[in-house]
């Protein structure tokens, strides 16, 4: 079989070409370090190399979201343990407010002090992220969640929503709490709260209540104590309400009613009463608390007699328990936050250990094995030149170089 000149230059062109191409590949990938300069270079290993580049990719804006989540929790966890500071300073002074010695003065100069703190605790309950946004106002985070009433008091103008952020494949975290769960709430086991009318004439002054058995029928409902007569009557506050315990009133003795039990000292008069009922029922409201202590302490006992005394113990000890409450629940809240950065933590541990494996992974996929391209590199490099030089002295024959 004849073949033409023409045919034998291009194939040996073609030979070349194929294997400058060969070569320039090679070169490609020696320059950049990769293995994979296209999916034609291996199509598996494209697309495996394109899915744990997904996974990185996501899991750097989880990690984002988590930087983003524990900013917010570490501000509010910030204010809370402020919040905390500041009832527990409440608490002291309501002890220190029950001390006989003090004057009028003494006890207008603790009032003062704990309408400041008031004035801070409400300050607090409006403080934002950093950004603009209201750290308690849930979905309304654009304006301040508290807001003083004309009449006296603050209305909660946020909602109930929590910012939620994805900070894991499967896992979405409340970044924020509302402030109607931590300033306007107590928590489930909150037990009973005590408070007088004051329509009250007598001198009755009500303890602490125990609670002696709370599986009673009764026990988690709402009472109402109430004197004539010599006598005491316990009735539910439902509608109808139900007589729940009578008998006769001696000062000190313990009235038992609902699984639960109370004394009184002093003496009520007739028509005085008590209302005994759960926290939830009894007011949540922190703020109106503090209030509602800054005007007792306000009220002066001189020329008030026993009267007035008896007023002011009964104030202060349902301001204690009222106060008690809401620095439990603020501390439970507290507590859910701590729980929340602990497991960003851990979820930060997890995600850059999955980061480190998937970067392993790819690395194996794309990254080049310079040994391995070098020696290829130079093998293609020495037959692309023997090539070459063969079709050099080749292409150089003829007959007439034997004649």
């Amino acid at each position: 079989m004849r073949i033409s000149t023409q045919t034998f230059y291009d194939q040996g062109q073609s030979a070349m070409g194929s294997q400058q191409l060969a070569l320039f590949r090679i070169q490609q990938k020696v320059a950049t370090g990769r293995n994979i300069l296209s999916p034609s270079d291996d199509p598996v290993g494209a697309a495996r190399a394109l899915n744990v580049s997904q996974s990185l990719s996501e899991g750097s804006q989880y990690a984002a979201s988590r930087t983003q989540a524990m900013g917010l929790l570490s501000r509010e966890d910030d204010t809370l343990q402020s919040v905390a500071t500041v009832l527990q300073n409440v608490k002291a002074q309501i002890v220190a407010a029950g001390n006989g010695t003090m004057s009028d003065a003494d006890r207008a100069s603790l009032a003062t002090t704990i309408q400041s703190q008031l004035d801070q605790l409400v300050g607090m309950a409006n403080t934002d992220d950093g950004n603009g946004q209201f750290l308690f106002a849930g979905f309304k985070s654009t304006n301040a969640p508290f807001a003083a009433q004309a009449g006296g008091g603050y209305q909660y103008l946020g909602d109930q929503g929590q910012r939620l952020m994805q900070v894991d494949v499967a896992r979405q975290m409340p970044a924020t709490d509302d402030g109607r769960s931590i300033f306007l709430s107590v928590q489930g086991g909150a037990g009973y709260v005590t408070s007088a009318p004051s329509s009250n004439t007598g001198t009755g002054v009500f303890s602490a209540v125990g609670v002696t058995d709370a599986t009673a029928a009764d026990y988690g409902k709402d009472f109402s104590i109430s004197f004539a007569g010599g006598n005491y009557t316990v009735q539910t506050k439902e509608t109808p309400p139900t007589t729940v315990a009578t008998g006769a009133y001696t000062a000190g003795s313990p009235i038992s009613f609902g699984g639960v039990q109370i004394s009184v000292t002093g003496a009520p008069a007739d028509g005085d009463s008590f209302d005994v009922s759960t926290a939830r029922n009894a007011g949540t409201d922190v703020f109106a608390a503090m209030e509602q202590l800054v005007t007792a302490l306000r009220q002066p006992l001189e020329g008030g007699g026993d009267k007035a005394r008896a007023d002011l113990l009964n104030a202060l000890s349902t301001a204690n328990v009222k106060i008690t409450n809401a620095h439990d629940n603020v501390l439970t809240v507290r507590s859910s936050v701590g729980s929340r950065m602990n497991e960003l933590d851990q979820l930060d541990s997890d995600g850059e250990a999955r980061k480190l494996i998937d970067k392993s992974y790819l690395s194996e996929i794309e990254d080049l094995d310079y040994y391995s391209a070098l020696s290829e590199f130079t093998q293609r490099q020495t037959s692309l030149q023997a090539a070459q030089q063969t079709f050099v002295s080749l292409s150089g024959l003829a007959l007439f170089k034997y004649l």
